[in-house]
């Protein structure tokens, strides 16, 4: 079984060879998720995935009302499915379609919310449930039913009417391309208009020099202390998960006070060090 591919300029074609695929028969299904969790089999796997691809589509016309290219939201949406794939567990009793369309919507939505516009929309749980429901309010010929309608929805995501109003318009909106043109001649472009604040040249030669002597200047300090301080500082402040000063304490045999005393005068050292190999950068 051939894994339609989806294509920008081709996606009537995409969906012409997606309709041809038929479903699984429940015994055909459960025989391939077997094979899959048992062997690992990759061809099971791939006509797993490939005989639902049907579903991804429908899934994504759902949310084609966001402006996205479709064929986006279907590559977006069989990466979920695959997820589901890889995970479904046969023996549980139910159908991997009950089991992969939390999947397959999750990706959808995530990508939505990554493309939606360049200042994330959502940013907590009920905001991100508010930004998928605010289609609900739909259009209305007076202010009273969409009103209602915006409470009701309100009430329902247990957020305030303003949050709602505030979304459907942020929703409505869309990003202002800086290399969009305006203007009497149609020949400016606010990319033209923005001020450049990036360090120029001399500031960038300069920040970089003064980097390369300071680390120049920690390895010349950290080698003026002995192996067991040396590990300490490096553990405790520059490796990348900190060691506490218990597991310190562990790692030599020793109590936690013990390692916090010489950590103390390891801190120490380094700063007299600091302070006299310094001098050249900040003269």
């Amino acid at each position: 079984m051939n894994y339609p591919v989806v294509s920008p300029n081709q996606l009537d074609l995409f969906l012409s060879q997606v309709r041809k695929i038929q479903p699984l028969t429940a015994e055909r299904e459960f025989e391939l998720a077997v094979k899959l969790t048992d062997t690992g089999d990759v061809e099971a796997a791939h006509e797993l995935v490939v005989s639902h691809l049907p579903f991804v589509v429908k899934i994504a016309f759902q949310y084609r009302h966001y402006m996205l290219p479709v064929q986006d939201l279907v590559q977006e949406g069989t990466i979920g499915l695959m997820k589901a794939v890889k995970r479904f567990d046969p023996h549980k009793g139910f159908r991997l379609v009950s089991f992969a369309i939390w999947w397959i919507k999750a990706y959808i939505k995530n990508f939505i919310l990554r493309s939606w516009n360049l200042v994330k929309l959502g940013t907590t749980q009920a905001q991100r449930k508010l930004f998928f429901r605010v289609g609900d309010i739909g259009e209305h010929n007076d202010e009273v039913s969409r009103s209602s309608k915006i409470e009701e929805l309100a009430t329902e995501l247990k957020v305030k009417t303003d949050e709602v109003i505030e979304m459907e318009a942020r929703v409505k909106a869309r990003d202002w391309s800086l290399n969009e043109t305006f203007g009497a001649d149609n020949d400016l472009a606010p990319i033209e208009l923005l001020e450049d604040d990036s360090a120029n040249q001399e500031t960038l030669l300069i920040d970089g020099e003064t980097e390369r002597e300071l680390s120049e200047v920690t390895e010349k300090a950290l080698k003026k202390l002995d192996s067991r301080e040396r590990f300490i500082v490096t553990k405790r402040f520059m490796d990348d998960n900190p060691w506490t000063l218990q597991k310190l304490g562990d790692h030599f045999g020793t109590s936690r006070e013990r390692m916090r005393q010489i950590e103390k005068r390891a801190l120490k050292k380094l700063r007299s060090e600091f302070l006299t190999l310094a001098e050249p950068i900040t003269a």
